[in-house]
């Protein structure tokens, strides 16, 4: 199987099956036309046409689109058309959070095949010399992804909550990181990738963390997400990986960029520079 397949599954898409979804002249999503449709029944908000779907709305006011656009997903998840509403708000930008344009339903984001942002954390612990890092099992009921290996703590960025308070609440809830310990992590650099979904389009940055935990702590759930944690050495994590599709999917990514940067995959590996290379593809 190799780590180069977890990069290419990915980052599997073809952009010719979407319209482009603009706001303001300016290309920011992407949206299948089946959606497209059903988005042309509210001309109000949305403009459609064989080529394009744009934002309808006149205001250049971010809320005030932003409402709009929020009637129209919420009638749609009363229709069963979305099957839910997270009550997250994602920013719709081609930048940075600072510069959206739109805030929309995290649920929907794929819908729109908007710039999503997240926070993955590789929490690890150093004893007798050896690396171990601490895994997570998603439950089986989580509605993504249930009963798959997962980073210590990752989640989702919403628009209204900065870099350094998301990842204390997301260290907090998913493994009952202290602020204090948590105010440790170190950011080391971010992994894109832009898969194809059945219903959308996911191009996704993650803003990865490495925190070095002590000897005695132990990592507890309290928002129901993880079913249990292990602590097992790099090298077992670095096999799983290797070999298998036991963890989450773009929480592969996140642990080749780790295994790269602490040296446990070196320029001696035959897909060492696709590896480097394919962790940062470019946007669409």
């Amino acid at each position: 199987m190799g780590f180069l397949h977890h990069i290419q599954r990915c980052n599997r898409h073809d952009l010719s099956g979407f319209l482009p979804f603009r706001v303001g002249g300016e290309r920011v999503g992407f949206v299948r036309p089946e959606f497209a449709a059903q988005l042309g029944r509210w001309p109000d908000a949305f403009r459609v046409s064989g080529e394009e779907v744009t934002l309808a709305v006149q205001s250049a006011d971010v809320a005030t689109r932003s409402t709009v656009v929020a009637g129209v997903l919420e009638q749609l998840r009363e229709e069963g058309i979305l099957p839910h509403l997270q009550g997250e708000q994602y920013g719709v930008t081609m930048g940075t959070l600072a510069d959206s344009v739109l805030w929309i339903d995290r649920a929907a984001a794929s819908r729109f095949g908007i710039r999503a942002f997240g926070q993955h954390l590789n929490g690890y612990v150093r004893k007798g010399g050896h690396c171990y890092m601490w895994i997570g099992r998603r439950a089986a009921d989580r509605m993504l992804y249930p009963g798959k290996l997962d980073q210590l703590v990752a989640g989702g960025l919403p628009c209204d909550i900065p870099l350094e308070e998301n990842l204390k609440k997301e260290c907090w809830e998913e493994a009952a990181i202290p602020p204090r310990l948590a105010a440790a992590a170190v950011p080391v650099g971010t992994v894109t990738y832009v898969t194809e979904l059945e219903y959308g389009l996911r191009p996704d940055t993650l803003y990865c963390y490495d925190l070095e935990l002590p000897e005695e702590f132990r990592p507890r759930c309290t928002d129901e997400e993880v079913e249990e944690f292990y602590l097992w050495p790099v090298e077992q994590v670095m096999e799983i990986v290797r070999e298998s599709d036991q963890f989450k999917e773009n929480c592969n990514l996140v642990i080749i960029d780790f295994l790269v940067r602490h040296g446990y995959i070196g320029p001696e590996d035959p897909e060492y520079l696709e590896l480097v290379t394919g962790l940062h593809p470019p946007l669409p």
